[in-house]
């Protein structure tokens, strides 16, 4: 572990780190857009450890930096909402997420998110620059379940942006060997308000939506190919709901009633 990563295991460096991503974020979440959220109450009285989030993923930070104000918001007893950020006063830091190593050391900004909690993986890439590598490194999983067993986690099992990616075993394995409770998490509208990082604007008023769903009821002595369906499935970037496409939202019943409202307004 190097000095960083050492440093950022204090509490109160980290409660100063979310202090000062937290007041920056602000305006980008509640003022120049608009955040929507639903499903708190699934997350208010979970354990402190052992919690594993699964999402899908829309930008590189915008998303976690968002899950992380939601859990601070959710410790201050707020409900769907995330209101005065006096509770940056006082963070909620027992949380790590997944991020991928190269992307983690591009700068010093991207290292200071480092210092929040980020459990840095690595990939293996081909020449042209596709990823070649679908599962975790041994010693990355080993990353994962160590954080899981002390505290909360969020990772995103398409380990890309792109929407309805393929999700990776090695998340389903994770789960069979920790058995967490884990919480599904859909996303929206971030890729339309953000760049690619997720840290500069790219359109300005558009809503964003986080989704908490009830914990999954998880056989952890499944195949891992069926819990990740699961998963993928409840994140809402399963091949179903890749083939139900944009125009099927508005008129099918059981799905996200936000995102349908979202499409509308953007008429699709």
């Amino acid at each position: 572990m190097n000095f960083w990563k050492k440093l950022a295991e204090f509490t109160l460096v980290r409660k100063i780190i979310y202090a000062i991503i937290g007041v920056f974020s602000y305006p980008g979440l509640m003022i120049v857009n608009k955040l929507k959220i639903s499903g708190t109450e699934h997350i208010e009285n979970l354990p402190s450890r052992r919690v594993l989030f699964v999402s899908n993923h829309q930008t590189y930070f915008a998303d976690v930096i968002t899950f992380l104000r939601i859990f601070c918001a959710v410790k201050w007893r707020k409900k769907n909402k995330l209101g005065i950020p006096y509770y940056l006063l006082n963070p909620f830091t027992r949380v790590y997420y997944v991020a991928a190593e190269e992307t983690m050391k591009s700068s010093w900004l991207t290292r200071l998110f480092t210092m929040a909690g980020a459990l840095t993986v690595r990939r293996t890439w081909k020449k042209d620059g596709n990823e070649a590598r679908r599962g975790l490194d041994p010693s990355d999983t080993r990353k994962i379940e160590r954080a899981l067993n002390r505290a909360w986690v969020i990772t995103f099992p398409q380990g890309t942006t792109k929407p309805y990616a393929p999700g990776r075993k090695g998340t389903a394995y994770i789960i069979k060997h920790t058995q967490p409770v884990v919480i599904p998490v859909v996303i929206q509208g971030f890729w339309r308000a953000f760049n690619k990082k997720g840290l500069m604007f790219k359109k300005k008023g558009v809503q964003l939506y986080v989704t908490f769903k009830e914990p999954l009821k998880i056989d952890y002595d499944a195949p891992a190919e069926e819990i990740l369906a699961q998963i993928m499935d409840a994140i809402e970037q399963s091949k179903k709901h890749m083939m139900m496409g944009a125009h099927h939202w508005k008129n099918q019943s059981g799905l996200n009633p936000n995102y349908t409202k979202f499409l509308q307004n953007e008429n699709v």
